[in-house]
């Protein structure tokens, strides 16, 4: 049975459990909370996949705060937790404090890949290349020729998003127009589904008619405006279009459960370095079910399946915002 210790303020004590094995995993959530129906729902459910199959048990924590992220590494490593998870870019300058000071413990990090650590796995995503698919799929399904980008933090992670998926866009529609708004410049862009509606709304009075949403828990404004004004949202990162089925044309999925599940699996053994998961081993990729099924036709599902198979065969090749920070594509 899953033990759940929460950290409630930057002072709070991380109490452990009597029954708690030590050399348990922990999990560290990003700000937005484990529920975003996004990013952290998905790691979510990758530890909570981990402990139903083996009946393990794994330490968690939601952090409220940018000043408990040190902190709660350092706890669940002195604690004997091994592996510690860690999601979101904002724990790499914690783990560069902390991980060295621990040398016996495994860290995993999320959306981290630039640390020079030994004990760290770091785990990145091709989103540029699963964005490309849904940019090709929002460009079909457009009637206006105009559809949107609303992304959380304005951070390089994030613009990698919408380069991606305006190029794929623009495969399909060289003169379409892309609209893209970034939430905010603070950690607080990843959970204020009140902006994520205004920008919705701002987006939609300028002609925009489908609107990726790569914000985490702001998204969830995004898709609830989008479906309000009878347009179509892409989702993020976890499969979100049984939030509004027939409304969310598809989600971008970015696999954070099996990176957080095979952390798990491999435990204290878990071998680090820089991992990066794309198309090639389903580490990104597009959502399609009985929710969206009625959205996405033969023609749509056959068009973007050739350039999953071109861009894993290295036929097509998807620029990088991270190769030259810029993205002619959506003028980043």
């Amino acid at each position: 049975m899953t033990i759940i210790q929460k950290l409630l303020g930057a002072a709070a004590a991380l109490a452990l459990s009597a029954g708690a094995a030590l050399a348990d995993p922990a999990l560290i959530f990003d700000l937005g909370g484990k529920f975003d129906k996004s990013f952290n729902e998905a790691a979510f459910n990758g530890a909570k996949r981990w402990a139903e199959e083996t009946g393990g048990s794994f330490n968690e924590i939601e952090l409220s705060s940018e000043a408990q992220r040190e902190q709660a590494l350092r706890r669940f490593a002195e604690a004997g937790f091994n592996p510690v998870i860690t999601m979101g870019f904002a724990m790499a300058d914690p783990l560069s404090a902390v991980a060295p000071d621990y040398p016996d413990t495994k860290f995993a990090a999320i959306d981290v890949t630039w640390l020079d650590l030994p004990n760290v796995r770091q785990v990145g995503f091709a989103e540029h290349e699963g964005s490309y698919l849904v940019g090709m799929l929002a460009a079909m399904a457009s009637k206006s020729n105009t559809i949107g980008f609303i992304g959380g933090m304005d951070i390089p992670l994030i613009r990698h998003f919408g380069c991606g998926y305006a190029q794929g866009a623009k495969a399909v529609n060289p003169d379409i127009t892309i609209i893209a708004n970034m939430t905010g410049t603070t950690p607080a862009a990843w959970n204020d589904p009140v902006k994520g509606s205004e920008l919705t709304q701002a987006q939609i009075s300028q002609g925009a008619d489908v609107i990726y949403a790569a914000a985490g828990g702001t998204g969830v404004g995004v898709l609830q405006s989008a479906a309000d004004a009878g347009i179509l949202s892409i989702g993020v990162d976890s499969n979100q279009n049984h939030l509004h089925p027939g409304k969310v044309l598809t989600s971008m999925l970015k696999r954070v459960d099996v990176a957080v599940y095979d952390a798990m699996k491999a435990g204290a053994n878990m071998e680090t370095g820089v991992f990066t998961m794309g198309l090639a081993d389903d580490g990104v990729g597009y959502a399609l079910d009985e929710n969206n099924a009625s959205l996405i036709s033969a023609e749509m599902k056959a068009a973007v399946d050739g350039a999953r198979a071109s861009i894993i065969a290295g036929d097509l090749k998807v620029a990088s915002y991270y190769e030259n920070d810029s993205c002619p594509a959506l003028n980043f």
